[in-house]
């Protein structure tokens, strides 16, 4: 049974239908919208459907204006779902807290919601589009009573480019839309690039009553639908970021032949105006944001090097008519993590944050600005912490253990273009041409700083084979080997065996693919401190990754893959003690035969379907670790 019908069974009556239509007919009236933005039969009906279900008030569309927006900000401050911050020192910018059972993403209540378990795969939790839909319309039903219902139309990418996807989201929450402002296109012109068109992904979120027993974050790839109920964090609300532009994206990719990622992309132009770009991929605590505002060390300053960011998070990526991978980031904003994030670690998110930003479960300060641990300057003599409570520094809870004023996750969602390293391309329908993708992760004694895959396919073996080993902040053991290929583990909206053999088609299809290479910032010496510097001397590394993509760079074959030769890093300004580079780049073949033998019990864990060419790899690396 389809949604739609599964709906109609659910529907109240025809009152709450006719109720429905004469809301969106009279929607917001006090804010001065049209009664209607589109014309397309197909997503008004979907719209009038779905009121019908949740009951609201009033229904408004989101025509992506400023006045609009401005009206939206000042009724969130009146409700106290926003607060607005010190105008002088943070302009634009406010402050908002969710529940405190309610701030990160919720991986056990996040379905894919196939026709059949075989489809999402071992990965993935599932559950049938009958029963999800069935289960989530109980807990929509009347959930929007009281409320507004805000119809925002969206496109992921640059409205009208062939890379890009529109999505129609209705949210209950006021936070949602004007995060959704930040984070992608809104308004009139995406309806335009719409016209009649039913190819939009239907995109349905209430906060309700926001129980955490009864949240339901539900990806349907055959219907392109996707439905969040009794959440509003942002990384389970703004459907447009990973829902869509991952999970769903990534099952369109699949059937249409092009790849969608989780990953930076970065251009490194030279003085001479030749620019290169990268894509790269990093599981969580790996430094993701950070290399994607790269700064240069002092150390390559004379280089004259110039550091576009054209995305922090995902890539999406087609063969052009050259042969080569192209990229687009299909968001127009960041939601980065704040803790941790500093003038030291990201100078240009600090600046990008400065403006126009909602700071999402940080701490709120006296005179109106926000401070989170990690950040930048002494903790503050007091505070409210992220639950509104008073706090000071040294504060511990019943059990003696020290109450932080930010939740870890808190957040930041800011617009791309306050960065000061935003590219020139950011909105260009074609894109960029990829020269490199890198994988990498955090291991304390394995990977080398970098190597460069052998082929394409040996390439897709780094990807699918990455993992990081658990620091103290994150969940489970320490030191703990937790595997997250491509960092697509918690977002590949089908089974990951297939997509890595689509992977291996996308290398089959293009004839200029670009390099790959693994990288590893981590790697620690006998006392546990870390052998390489890392933040903007990684662009070290990434000098040598671009000359190999120009046949340039010294490297010296390993089992593993090409490693760089002892002198191929221009190390100008950067002293490292004697002997660290030959530890950063060593290859000690008894931890990768033992590693070989975990890939193939994770591999194993995936079923049959991992494809040869993967186990081929497997056991060509073995073979090179006994030669």
């Amino acid at each position: 049974m389809t949604g739609v019908g599964v709906l109609r069974l659910l529907q109240s009556n025809v009152s709450a239908r006719q109720r429905a239509r004469k809301n969106t007919l009279e929607e917001g009236k006090n804010r001065g919208e049209v009664a209607t933005m589109t014309n397309n039969a197909v997503l008004n009906t979907w719209i009038e459907e779905m009121a019908a279900l949740c009951q609201p008030d009033h229904v408004v569309w989101i025509d992506g204006s400023d006045e609009q927006r401005d009206a939206l900000r000042a009724e969130a401050c009146k409700t106290g779902e926003m607060i607005l911050l010190n105008q002088e020192k943070l302009p634009g910018c406010y402050y908002h807290r969710t529940h405190p059972l309610d701030v990160a993403r919720t991986e056990d209540k996040t379905f894919i919601c196939a026709a059949h378990e075989r489809d999402a795969g071992p990965t993935n939790n599932w559950k049938s589009p009958e029963e999800a839909y069935t289960e989530a319309a109980n807990y929509f039903r009347g959930s929007m009573r009281g409320r507004t219902m805000y119809v925002i139309p969206f496109s992921m990418g640059p409205v009208g480019s062939p890379f890009s996807k529109i999505g129609v989201e209705l949210t209950d929450s006021i936070y949602v839309v004007l995060n959704m402002l930040i984070m992608t296109r809104v308004g009139k012109k995406v309806l335009n690039a719409l016209g009649t068109s039913a190819d939009f992904t239907k995109c349905l979120h209430s906060k309700a009553q926001l129980d955490p027993d009864k949240r339901r974050i539900l990806h349907f790839p055959e219907d392109n639908a996707i439905w969040s109920v009794n959440s509003g964090y942002g990384g389970n609300v703004l459907l447009g970021k990973k829902c869509l532009a991952l999970r769903i994206a990534s099952a369109l990719a699949y059937k249409e032949g092009w790849l969608a990622e989780h990953m930076l992309i970065l251009g490194i132009e030279e003085p001479n105006g030749y620019i290169q770009y990268i894509a790269a991929a990093f599981p969580s605590a790996c430094g993701k944001t950070n290399l994607a505002m790269l700064i240069p060390p002092e150390g390559l300053k004379s280089k004259g090097y110039r550091i576009w960011t054209v995305g922090d998070d995902i890539a999406w990526i087609k063969i052009d008519t050259d042969g080569r991978l192209w990229a687009i980031n299909p968001e127009s904003g960041f939601f980065g993590v704040a803790p941790g994030t500093n003038s030291k670690t990201n100078p240009n998110a600090v600046a990008t944050v400065q403006r126009d930003t909602i700071f999402t479960n940080v701490a709120l300060l006296p005179d109106g600005t926000v401070w989170w641990e990690e950040g930048d300057g002494d903790p503050p003599s007091e505070a409210l912490e992220w639950k509104g409570s008073p706090w000071k520094p040294g504060m511990k809870d019943k059990d003696g253990k020290p109450i932080v004023a930010a939740q870890p996750n808190s957040r930041f969602t800011a617009p791309l273009r306050n960065c000061p390293s935003v590219s020139f391309r950011l909105e260009h329908h074609h894109g960029v041409p990829l020269s490199a993708i890198i994988f990498g992760g955090r291991r304390n004694t394995l990977a080398p700083l970098v190597y460069e895959a052998m082929n394409w396919n040996h390439g897709v073996f780094l990807g699918a084979s990455m993992a990081s080993e658990r620091t103290a902040a994150q969940y489970g053991k320490l030191g703990e080997v937790r595997r997250d290929p491509f960092a697509m583990l918690p977002f590949c909206g089908y089974h990951m065996a297939d997509y890595f053999k689509h992977w291996i088609g996308i290398g089959r299809k293009a004839p200029r693919p670009p390099r790959i290479f693994h990288v590893n910032w981590f790697r620690r010496d006998e006392k546990g401190g870390f052998l390489w510097p890392g933040y903007g001397e990684n662009l070290r590394v990434i000098e040598w990754i671009l000359q190999r993509t120009r046949d340039e760079g010294k490297a010296v074959k390993s089992p593993i893959g090409y490693l760089p030769a002892p002198d191929a890093f221009d190390m100008t300004g950067l002293d490292l003690p004697k002997g660290t580079m030959e530890k950063l780049l060593e290859v000690n073949k008894d931890e990768w035969r033992a590693e070989c033998d975990a890939i193939e019990e994770f591999f194993n864990g995936l079923g049959p379907k991992v494809p040869w060419e993967l186990r081929n790899e497997l056991e060509g690396l073995r073979h090179r670790l006994e030669e």
